[in-house]
């Protein structure tokens, strides 16, 4: 049948052709049919996607993959059962990576130091020339105060500059550390908890599971006596506390950023009583090792030996100067 529009005959369109190009519907599933299985991410709330998924991106990232394998490598070459493993991988770690990075953070602060007796001349000098030149020209307060704190910075960054000891690179120890700190954390965190490697026919997760020692046999369970967390909180602030005790006339600044480490020392206890041993043991081993390293440090024959400049604070007799203030402020103190 024929239509006309706008002067035209035009011949419709079969029925047939109007819904062919439509899909057709999906027939309905009766009570007794089964129905498809979502995948999880389709069920998975979006809030708990974004809170778990930066996480198992770290988790799965390269980093973390080249630590695993470094653990790996470390047990398959020695035969060491897994506790003695991760020792041996973390005070190799340290002693290869961190050691020279904070031997290095000691040189620059040790050239840092020397430079303060200079600081003060420039600062000296410059405060009396500011002064005269305010006098002359008629500053306010604040427009010489301005003057003397931007020219002043601009004399310190010169003076870093011709020792080449400007205080960020004293920083690099802890951009290297804590990365490292976190990635070996996470390799140990996926070989407890998963079975992503295989050796002999058993996966590395039933390797730690039956790779402890003493209490802790089972490195993939977390340690129920508390020893380890609670050795972990103690070794943290005796780090904490003989770096303060070197310390004399600590800023506000300095003083605050030592309450907060003090405190996540403390918080970082509960935290270890949760997660498998093997990561706790890795913790403990790694701020052993910080701790020796500090003491280390303080020699002046290893210092002499890493070519770092003396300084006024040195002392010939770091080790004895230590146990001294420590038995003063917690142990004779009334």
């Amino acid at each position: 049948m024929l239509c006309r529009l706008g002067g035209r005959w035009l011949r419709p369109l079969p029925a047939l052709q109007l819904w062919a190009r439509d899909p057709p519907l999906a027939p309905v599933p009766t009570s007794g049919a089964k129905r498809p299985t979502l995948p999880v991410w389709a069920v998975t709330p979006v809030s708990a996607v974004h809170a778990n998924g930066w996480y198992e991106a770290l988790a799965a990232s390269s980093p973390v993959r080249v630590a695993e394998e470094v653990l790996l490598g470390v047990h398959a070459a020695t035969g060491l059962p897994w506790w003695g493993s991760i020792l041996l991988s973390t005070v190799a770690l340290r002693g290869a990576v961190t050691l020279p990075l904070a031997a290095y953070q000691h040189y620059i602060l040790a050239k840092v130091e020397n430079l303060q007796p200079e600081i003060k001349t420039i600062a000296r000098h410059l405060n009396q020339e500011v002064a005269v030149r305010a006098n002359q020209l008629g500053w306010s307060k604040r427009d010489a105060r301005l003057t003397y704190l931007k020219n002043m910075r601009r004399l310190i960054s010169e003076l870093y500059v011709r020792d080449n000891c400007h205080p960020f690179k004293a920083t690099v120890l802890v951009w290297i550390q804590l990365p490292m700190w976190i990635f070996m954390s996470f390799a140990l965190r996926n070989l407890s908890t998963g079975a992503a490697h295989s050796e002999a026919g058993f996966s590395v997760e039933e390797q730690l599971a039956a790779g402890g020692i003493l209490w802790f046999s089972d490195l993939t369970a977390p340690d129920s006596t508390w020893i380890l967390p609670v050795s972990l909180g103690v070794i943290n602030l005796l780090i904490v506390e003989i770096c303060v005790l070197q310390k004399i006339g600590m800023s506000r600044f300095q003083t605050y950023i030592t309450y907060f480490v003090r405190a996540m020392s403390v918080l970082m206890i509960p935290i270890a009583a949760t997660v498998p041993s093997s990561i706790v043991l890795y913790w403990l081993c790694s701020s052993f090792v910080g701790l020796s390293q500090n003491l280390l440090l303080r020699s002046p024959g290893f210092r002499q030996l890493c070519r770092i400049p003396s300084t006024k604070s040195d002392s010939e007799t770091p080790y004895k100067d230590i146990f001294a203030a420590f038995n003063t402020k917690f142990i004779s103190r009334k």
